[in-house]
């Protein structure tokens, strides 16, 4: 791939700083999961003022009791966030973070066009990946920031499973930034990888190979039986799957806690109804009325995104016996004469008479995203590991917006070629225009007008207690957070959790279950369905201290105002203390006897976060070796 000048890709942060323009002037867009994350940004600072450099515990969420977020949510977006908000003011740690999230997606979208076209063709599908209708429904009405960092990953994921021969390195790479980025995200790559890399071996055993096998004549042997495939389909699949290998290796300190330690969480509560895959086909129906409004939207976006996506699809199986295009790392495809711009070229090769692996692989994966759309593929949600906790199948529109900016940018490559038998005028013309300045002019107006319909119809306000200052003055005074119920201990009920508990009380041995004195019963305890946010006054709470000394006439309950959870380590006056009372909303009850009582709580690495640091450490140690080995005979090529 030839370099490219560092002015032309100035181009894309400057695309990036359009779209969030918006927010700079009118303000964050307060979307479904703004509080979440500025939540988690706000608490993950914290602990890093502290020195806990990677937090595992969410110290202010259940009312400052406290849950194991950040040990099941990858780490990556709210370490980005936490940063961020240490370094500059909380209002503007967000629009930061969508800049800098955009900015990335759209230079990894350059990488992968950029395999196949002009540098010039390359920017405009990057263009088109940051403003596409699902990336800016992301972005401003979901401000699901997790997603949209993601998003980054999934370009580099698509771009190793269409290389001819794909380095494990290159595969593993986007696998662990995925994983470690969000989960879902992670799984629509996995599962996007792996169908292209399906059809790419059905491709392979499918057809004869006659540019590396002239002497297989037509109507010969078939591809079953053209050794050439076989080995070449067996080297793609070991290839693919050891880069898949490797990059969960990579991410194994999260992957192996996160895997093993949702035995001790509610984690299904991840799909309770209106969260389940079936509840969120298109155009689906269910009771909750506010629901039913953005799964309208995301319908209504997925249509779209599904109609660009299938436009140029379709044109390039037009031109199909003219031209074709194919990502190859290996081979060196035919060039034309490099014009006075050397970035102005584009790679492409002789034409052939069938469609090719890349238009083939990206029609499969659009119909396969079609598919999962629609009820009709409830089967797959149902048995295919980790699918169902997708939770929205329209998620899978992240992975639909690299296929239609790749799918242009083919289209683009294909009609502006100087070196087709026979030219286009439009061709001609689309070359010329994107020439100089012309890129410039057509990535500001794609970027200007999708914006700006975009913003009008996504954006989400603000109420006063939305706004991230407000937020973090809400944090600094001990008011903490609800719970999230796929976090809470296995035993507890966040129904009964109080939202105003001191940091400990004591309890008569004939009475371990009592609430602190003075303290307000949860409404939901008695109500059904009650889903009333607490007054605000009503939210100060206190984390439980983790050093105090007690003195004890009696035997009494000590309860803690934190969450039980096996990676909490307490002594009794410098021995483990493993005795508990189980209480109903899952917080530490530690029955004391008469006497002095020095209680430490610590939290203690477990067995399955330790393997999850040697297996990242090994996948390093791997990584470092295969890069070296890769650089080596690169370069003994080059020297060649």
């Amino acid at each position: 791939m030839l370099r490219t000048p560092p002015a032309r890709l100035l181009l894309l942060p400057f695309a990036t700083f359009l779209v969030v323009l918006p927010l700079i002037l009118n303000g964050c867009s307060c979307g479904h999961d703004f509080t979440f994350h500025l939540n988690s940004w706000l608490d993950a600072a914290a602990q890093l003022r502290h020195g806990v450099l990677l937090p595992r515990w969410t110290i202010s969420a259940a009312w400052n009791s406290g849950e194991p977020r950040f040990l099941f949510y990858p780490p990556f977006s709210w370490l980005l966030g936490a940063a961020l908000s240490l370094i500059f003011n909380i209002s503007a740690a967000p629009i930061l973070f969508t800049w800098i999230a955009l900015t990335a997606a759209a230079i990894t979208m350059y990488r992968l066009a950029r395999e196949f076209t002009s540098s010039h063709i390359a920017l405009v599908a990057a263009a088109l990946y940051i403003v596409n209708p699902y990336m800016l429904f992301t972005a401003y009405e979901r401000t699901a920031y997790g997603e949209l960092l993601a998003a980054a990953w999934l370009p580099l994921i698509v771009a190793a499973a269409l290389r001819e021969r794909p380095r494990i390195t290159a595969i593993a790479l986007p696998i662990a930034l995925l994983w470690l980025t969000n989960a879902p995200g992670a799984v629509i790559g996995c599962y996007g990888f792996a169908a292209i890399i399906v059809v790419r071996i059905l491709l392979l055993l499918l057809r004869p190979n006659k540019t590396c096998h002239p002497e297989l004549r037509e109507g010969s042997a078939s591809s079953l039986r053209n050794p050439y495939s076989r080995r070449a389909a067996f080297e793609l699949f070991l290839r693919s799957l050891g880069g898949v290998v490797l990059g969960a290796g990579l991410a194994g300190f999260y992957l192996i806690p996160a895997a093993y330690e949702r035995r001790y969480v509610q984690i299904d509560m991840a799909i309770i109804p209106n969260m389940r895959f079936q509840d969120n086909f298109l155009f689906g129906h269910t009771a909750d009325l506010g629901h039913n409004v953005v799964l309208h939207t995301a319908s209504l976006v997925a249509l779209t995104l599904l109609g660009l996506t299938v436009i140029p699809l379709a044109l390039l199986f037009l031109q199909s016996r003219k031209k074709t295009v194919i990502l190859s790392e290996g081979s060196q495809p035919h060039r034309e004469p490099e014009s006075k711009d050397p970035e102005s070229s584009s790679p492409t090769t002789t034409a052939k008479p069938f469609l090719t692996t890349t238009p083939l692989a990206l029609a499969a994966l659009t119909l396969l995203i079609a598919f999962c759309l629609t009820p009709l593929s409830t089967p797959l949600f149902d048995h295919l590991p980790e699918l169902a906790f997708l939770q929205f199948p329209w998620r899978l529109l992240s992975l639909l917006g690299v296929v239609f900016a790749l799918a242009v940018a083919l289209l683009l490559n294909n009609l502006t070629d100087s070196g087709a038998p026979r030219p286009s005028p439009l061709g001609t013309w689309v070359r010329r225009m994107l020439e100089g300045v012309g890129t410039s002019l057509a990535i500001t107006a794609i970027t200007l007008i999708s914006t700006y319909f975009c913003y009008q119809i996504f954006r989400q306000g603000c109420d006063f207690s939305d706004r991230p200052a407000v937020h973090a003055q809400l944090f600094a005074s001990s008011h903490g957070e609800g719970p999230n119920d796929e976090y809470a201990p296995t035993h507890a009920d966040d129904d009964f959790l109080r939202t105003d508990n001191p940091g400990y009380w004591l309890s008569t041995g004939t009475d371990p279950l009592a609430a602190a004195p003075g303290t307000i019963p949860n409404p939901a305890a008695t109500i059904i369905n009650y889903d009333v946010a607490p007054p605000l006054d009503q939210t100060v709470s206190t984390p439980a201290p983790h050093h105090l000394t007690l003195d004890l006439a009696t035997p009494q309950t000590l309860i803690l105002n934190l969450r039980d959870y096996p990676s909490w380590s307490v002594t009794r006056n410098g021995e483990l203390f493993s005795d508990r009372v189980e209480r109903t909303d899952g917080l530490i009850a530690l029955p004391l006897p008469v006497g002095h009582s020095t209680i430490d709580i610590a939290w203690h690495r477990t067995t399955d976060q330790l393997l999850g640091l040697i297996l990242t450490t090994l996948a390093l140690l791997v990584l470092g070796f295969l890069s070296i080995h890769s650089y080596r005979a690169h370069y003994t090529r080059a020297t060649a």
